[in-house]
C-alpha cells in the first residue's frame, strides 16, 4: 500500500490533503458545542493527572483523589473568577463614561486637525455620530447574542467537569485502548509519543499559568505606579490575553492606553503605558518564556498567527487559547511519523542556512 501511495503525483497528495484538511475543519466547525468542552477536559486532566496519581500512590482512593482533585481545582477557579468578575463590573458600569469622554477627545482632535488642514469638519463629526449610532446598535444586539453564549457557556461549564472525572477515572482503559490499537509493532513508539504529548501539554499549561501570574502581577503593577484607573482588571486582563500570539499583546496594550487618554489630563501617559507594557514583553520574551514557561512548543510566528485566526473563525474565542496547545499537539505528532516529518519542520521555527538552501537550488539547476 505505501509503495502505491508514493507513486501518486505531488498534485494529487496535495489535493487529497486538501480535502481531507476541509473535511477536518468542517466537523470542527459542526461538532464544535461537543468538541470544545471535550478538548478543554482533555487539557485539563492531562494536567491534573499527575496529581491524582500522586495521590493514589499514597493509598487513597482512585475516586476519591480525583474528586480532591478536582474540588480543589474548582476553589482556586472559583477564587479567581470571583476577584475578576467583581473588577470587570466595575470597569463595565464606568465604561460609558469612558467612551463618552473617547469620543469628546477624538471630537476635539478632530477639529484641531480639520483647521490645520483646511478640512470641513462638520464631514467628519457626522460620519462619526453615524458610525457611533451604528455601533450602539450593533452593542444592542450583540447583547442578545451574549445572552445565548452565556448559556452555551453554562452548559459548557457543567460538561467539563464530567468529562474531566471520567477522563481520569478511564484513563487506564484509554491508555490500554491506544496500546492495543497500535499493534505490537508500534507499542513502544506510539507509548513514548503519548507520554511526550503529555509532557508537553503538562509543561505548556504549568509554565503558562505562572507566566500568567508574574505577567499580571508586572502589568498591574506598571498601571498602578502610572496611576491609570482600573489597573487590576486591566492587568489581568493583559495577562490573559498574551496567550493569544502577537493579536493579545496588541489588544492587551491598546486598552489601557485609551484609558488613560480619557482619564489622565496628558497624553503622555498612554505612550508611558506603552513604554512599560514594550518592557513587560521584553522580560517576558527573554526571561520568563525561555526560562519558567520552558514548554518546547516552537512554533514559527506565520503559523502562530494563522492558527489563531483559524481557531477564532471555527471556535470562536475558546478557539483561539486552544489553537496553540493543540497545534503543537500536531506538531510532536508530525515529529513521529516519517511521512508526517516534512510537516512538523514546517511548523518549527528551526531554520535552515541560507547556504544550504542556495546549494540545493543550485544542484536542481544543474541537474
Amino acid at each position: 500500500m505505501s509503495g502505491e501511495d508514493s507513486k501518486l503525483p505531488f498534485y494529487a497528495k496535495v489535493s487529497i490533503f486538501l480535502v481531507g484538511l476541509i473535511a477536518l475543519l468542517a466537523i470542527m466547525y459542526i461538532a464544535k458545542s461537543i468538541l470544545i468542552p471535550l478538548v478543554f477536559a482533555v487539557i485539563i486532566a492531562i494536567v491534573l493527572h499527575p496529581v491524582v496519581n500522586f495521590m493514589v500512590r499514597i493509598k487513597v482512593n482512585r475516586i476519591l483523589a480525583i474528586i480532591l482533585t478536582m474540588f480543589l481545582t474548582f476553589l482556586a477557579l472559583a477564587a479567581f473568577g470571583t476577584v475578576l468578575f467583581s473588577q470587570a463590573s466595575r470597569f463595565g458600569e464606568s465604561w460609558p463614561l469612558l467612551a463618552d469622554k473617547l469620543t469628546a477627545l477624538l471630537n476635539q482632535n478632530i477639529t484641531d486637525a480639520s483647521e490645520y488642514f483646511n478640512i470641513d469638519p462638520q464631514k467628519i463629526h457626522d460620519w462619526i455620530t453615524k458610525t457611533q449610532s451604528e455601533i450602539v446598535n450593533v452593542s444592542t444586539a450583540a447583547i442578545g447574542q451574549s445572552i445565548v453564549i452565556l448559556g452555551n457557556g453554562l452548559v459548557v461549564l457543567l460538561l467539563i467537569p464530567f468529562y474531566i472525572f471520567m477522563i481520569l477515572f478511564y484513563q487506564p482503559l484509554l491508555m490500554e485502548f491506544v496500546r492495543r490499537l497500535s499493534g505490537l509493532n508500534y507499542e513502544s513508539h506510539v507509548k513514548e509519543m503519548v507520554s511526550q504529548i503529555k509532557t508537553v501539554i503538562q509543561r505548556y499549561l504549568v509554565g503558562l499559568f505562572i507566566e500568567a501570574v508574574l505577567m499580571a502581577a508586572m502589568n498591574t503593577a506598571a498601571l498602578l505606579i502610572l496611576g491609570i484607573e482600573y489597573a487590576f482588571i486591566l492587568g489581568i486582563l493583559a495577562a490573559l490575553l498574551n496567550v493569544i500570539p502577537y493579536i493579545g499583546g496588541i489588544i492587551a496594550v491598546a486598552m489601557p492606553m485609551m484609558v488613560a487618554l480619557v482619564t489622565k489630563a496628558s497624553p503622555w501617559y498612554a505612550f508611558y503605558v506603552l513604554a512599560a507594557y514594550y518592557f513587560i514583553q521584553l522580560v517576558d520574551n527573554h526571561y520568563i518564556v525561555p526560562y519558567i514557561v520552558a514548554s518546547k512548543i516552537k512554533i514559527n510566528a506565520l503559523f502562530s498567527v494563522i492558527v489563531v485566526l483559524v481557531g477564532n473563525a471555527i471556535w470562536g474565542i475558546p478557539g483561539m487559547f486552544l489553537s496553540m496547545p493543540l497545534l503543537a499537539i500536531i506538531k510532536l505528532i508530525c515529529d513521529h511519523i516519517e511521512p508526517l516529518k516534512p510537516w512538523g519542520f514546517l511548523l518549527g521555527d528551526t531554520m535552515p542556512p541560507l547556504l544550504k538552501i542556495k546549494t540545493i537550488f543550485k544542484k536542481n539547476k544543474t541537474e
